[in-house]
C-alpha cells in the first residue's frame, strides 16, 4: 500500500488546517489518473467534490483537522512545519502504508522528513518533494480530500457568521469581515488564528488599539 498526504489551509487566518492522507495499491494509480485526479488547486469545486465522494468511498483515508485554537496553543511550542509533520505522522501511523508520498512544507525536504520521522511509530518509506501534489496522483488525491474538507468547514462558518471569504489574508472579503467584526466586538471571532502575524494586518487593526 502507498499513501499520499497533503494539507489545505496552511496560510489562512480563518478556519482549520486540514491534513489528509489516502491509501491505495500501486496498481490503483492508473485508476486515479483515469478518473481525473489532479492537484486540487487546478480542479473546479464541482470536480473536487465529485472526486471526493469517489475517493472517500473507494479508498482508505484519514483526516486530521487542527482548529485555530489548537494551532494557537501549538504555536507556543512548535513551528507550523513541525505541527504539520506531527499531523502527517499521525495519519501514517493510522493508515500504516509501506510507502508515503508527501507534499513538502519546508524549503529543505530533508528537514521536513526528519520532523515526520521523529514523530512516526510505523515503519514507512517517505518520499517528500516540493509540488508532490502535481507529480503524484496519490498526493493529488490527498489534496482533494483536504481541500474539500476545509471548504466544507468554511461554508459552515459562512452560514453561521455571514460571508467570511476564503479565509486567506489576500481575500478582500475576509479582510472586510475581520475589520467589521473587530470594530463591533473589539475581539477576534473564535475561528481566527490569533497567533498568525497576518491577523492584525488583515484586519488593518490591532486589538491594542481599543485598549490603550
Amino acid at each position: 500500500m502507498i499513501c499520499g498526504l497533503d494539507e489545505a489551509g496552511r496560510g489562512p487566518v480563518l478556519g482549520d488546517l486540514v491534513v489528509a492522507g489516502i491509501c491505495c495499491n500501486e496498481e490503483d494509480v492508473k485508476i486515479l489518473k483515469e478518473i481525473g485526479v489532479n492537484d486540487s488547486k487546478v480542479l473546479s469545486p464541482k470536480k473536487r467534490e465529485k472526486l471526493f465522494k469517489i475517493l472517500t468511498r473507494d479508498y482508505l483515508f484519514d483526516i486530521v483537522s487542527i482548529s485555530p485554537q489548537q494551532l494557537d496553543k501549538l504555536r507556543l511550542k512548535y513551528t507550523l512545519n513541525v505541527i504539520e509533520a506531527i499531523a502527517f505522522a499521525k495519519i501514517i501511523d493510522r493508515l500504516k502504508p509501506s510507502k508515503a508520498y508527501i507534499d513538502c512544507a519546508d524549503p529543505i525536504p530533508n528537514n521536513f522528513k526528519n520532523a515526520i520521522e521523529q514523530n512516526l511509530q510505523h515503519e514507512c518509506r517517505l518520499v517528500i518533494e516540493h509540488k508532490a501534489d502535481q507529480k503524484y496522483p496519490v498526493v493529488s488525491a490527498g489534496s482533494i480530500i483536504a481541500k474539500v474538507t476545509r471548504d466544507a468547514k468554511i461554508k459552515m462558518l459562512s452560514q453561521e457568521y455571514g460571508s467570511i471569504g476564503s479565509g486567506y489574508p489576500a481575500d478582500p472579503i475576509t479582510r472586510e469581515f475581520l475589520s467589521k467584526w473587530i470594530r463591533k466586538y473589539r475581539s477576534y471571532p473564535p475561528f481566527v488564528r490569533k497567533s498568525w502575524k497576518t491577523t492584525s494586518k488583515t484586519a488593518n487593526l490591532k486589538i491594542d488599539d481599543f485598549f490603550p
